[in-house]
């Protein structure tokens, strides 16, 4: 097999064919990033001295220049989302900022932004919801430019990774707080689907335009939305599949019917009990196998799914990035791509590379990865 440029290499392998190495990622998505802090100290080891670009203000992440993606055989470009014109977010005096949807988010020293105010955890009612002033999605600041960024990827050679909107529940535990909105699911159901139904229709329409704008383009579309804590799932598999899966599968099923892309979806956690039901609602990829969490032993979820799922992910961002040394990093990046790959696997982290990150690690990883043949 001759070699493959990267989106050749991207296609193969989410085919469930064998590339001739196994594709990687790190900066392809709002979720596979580097820290801003770990992308500088990657550039000083390299010797370069260039100015940063902040890809995520919320996620604190780099975009990551072409040389260096071209230098480690990234095999990825990504289209990231846009934010509304009108209105626009809010930055408040003490540096914190308030987006679309009212959330307010502010970041503590070294970290990203976290949610610091939550519009409707105090008090939230039918009528509540019905009145809240949720974001236009024809605003076209949702779609500007999307399709010129993919184009760009698309050209040089890229695999093409649009990213979606954070999924339904993500954002409506934003808006509700997380511990309010899951005692609603068993205390006042109504309440909990009225809330979820508003944000998916916001979604549901904003990530219409953007595969309007994008979807051919694109390769693989990756929507994020976490099940999952480190030892089991956030909600009981009856609960899952009685209020999130429904509206999960309208969404997708809009996706499929919009583009060919295969669909990557983001979950942390220990969501092993969930994985079939992924597959059932139309998930193609699994990002990102977190291996430290219950029940996520890669071997196990290769063997059972591997049939039907892709994988990308896989290297231990929590403990092996930061705190292994580079031939142990090696050895793990071998033993991942023997036991996810060689097919139906792409090679990251298994979440944004954080800011304690050694960059001798990140150098160990990707040329342990592009080092290895699979001819």
């Amino acid at each position: 097999m001759p070699a493959l440029n990267s989106r050749q290499r991207i296609h193969t392998a989410l085919n469930h064919g064998t590339p001739d190495r196994i594709p990687v990622d790190v900066g392809g998505s709002y979720a596979t990033g580097v820290n801003v802090e770990a992308y500088a100290a990657w550039k000083a080891h390299l010797g370069l001295d260039t100015p940063t670009i902040l890809a995520s203000r919320r996620s604190q992440i780099a975009w990551v220049e072409d040389d260096l993606r071209r230098r480690f055989g990234i095999d990825t470009w990504p289209v990231l989302p846009r934010g509304p014109r009108n209105p626009p977010e809010v930055v408040l005096p003490d540096g914190s900022y308030r987006d679309e949807w009212g959330v307010v988010r502010s970041r503590p020293t070294g970290g990203h932004y976290y949610v610091s105010y939550e519009p409707l955890a105090a008090e939230c009612s039918l009528e509540t919801i019905a009145n809240y002033p949720w974001p236009d999605p024809d605003d076209p600041g949702y779609a500007e430019g999307l399709r010129k960024e993919a184009e760009k990827g698309r050209a040089a050679g890229y695999a093409v990774v649009l990213c979606l909107p954070v999924g339904m529940l993500h954002q409506a535990t934003f808006l509700r707080g997380m511990e309010n909105l899951f005692v609603d699911m068993l205390r006042n159901r109504r309440l909990a689907e009225a809330l979820l139904d508003a944000v998916l229709d916001v979604q549901y329409a904003v990530t219409a335009r953007m595969l309007e704008a994008a979807g051919d383009l694109a390769d693989v579309v990756m929507f994020a939305d976490d099940l999952g804590t480190h030892d089991r799932p956030m909600l009981s598999p009856a609960l899952y599949r009685s209020l999130i899966k429904p509206r999960q599968r309208r969404y997708l099923d809009m996706i499929h019917a919009k583009t060919r892309a295969k669909v990557v979806y983001h979950t942390c956690g220990a969501i092993y009990p969930l994985i079939g039901d992924l597959i059932d609602i139309g998930v193609d990829v699994l990002n990102p196998v977190q291996v430290s969490a219950a029940g996520m032993d890669p071997a196990r979820v290769k063997r059972e799914f591997g049939r039907d799922l892709c994988f990308w992910g896989g290297i231990d961002v929590a403990h092996v990035l930061p705190r292994a040394t580079p031939e142990e990093v090696r050895d793990t990046v071998l033993r991942m791509i023997h036991t996810l790959g060689p097919d139906g696997y792409v090679l990251s982290a298994t979440n944004n590379i954080q800011a304690d990150t050694p960059p001798e690690n990140l150098c160990a990883m990707l040329e342990a990865a592009t080092g290895h043949s699979l001819l």
